[in-house]
């Protein structure tokens, strides 16, 4: 099981396979994938400002038929206070999708430098 932050999300709807290298694909194809629900919100503004043509709701159930895309689902009240750990970011949609990945102790698939260099298991190679 791994996870993906939200730009990955995206780029994997919007079928952008040139934002994600060969080893990171490599990696998507091989794995259960998962998101935390502050994904889904995430993705919603997104929709709200007018970056993406669909509600949150159409592309991750779109992603769920295409991929096996699933939301992950720890106890919020969990997730909310490993992410009272994740200081390193006043972002709280950072917070919580490091968080929620932290507590399943699963890998985060992330472009984000800052994510990269503050959760060990976070994960980005270009090719």
């Amino acid at each position: 099981m791994i996870f993906l932050d939200t730009h990955v999300v995206v780029w994997l709807y919007k079928d952008a396979d040139a934002m994600i290298p060969a080893p990171v694909r490599a990696m998507l194809d091989e794995q259960d994938l998962v998101v935390s629900p502050i994904v889904e919100l995430e993705i919603q503004y997104l929709f709200e400002i007018g970056r993406l043509n669909q509600p949150a709701a159409a592309v991750l159930a779109y992603l769920a038929d295409r991929i096996g895309l699933r939301v992950d689902a720890a106890a919020f009240e969990d997730v909310a206070r490993a992410a009272v750990e994740q200081a390193w970011t006043r972002d709280p949609f950072d917070r919580l999708i490091v968080a929620q990945a932290a507590l399943n102790q699963r890998p985060l698939i992330t472009k984000d430098d800052a994510i990269r260099a503050q959760y060990a298991h976070a994960f980005w190679q270009d090719a």
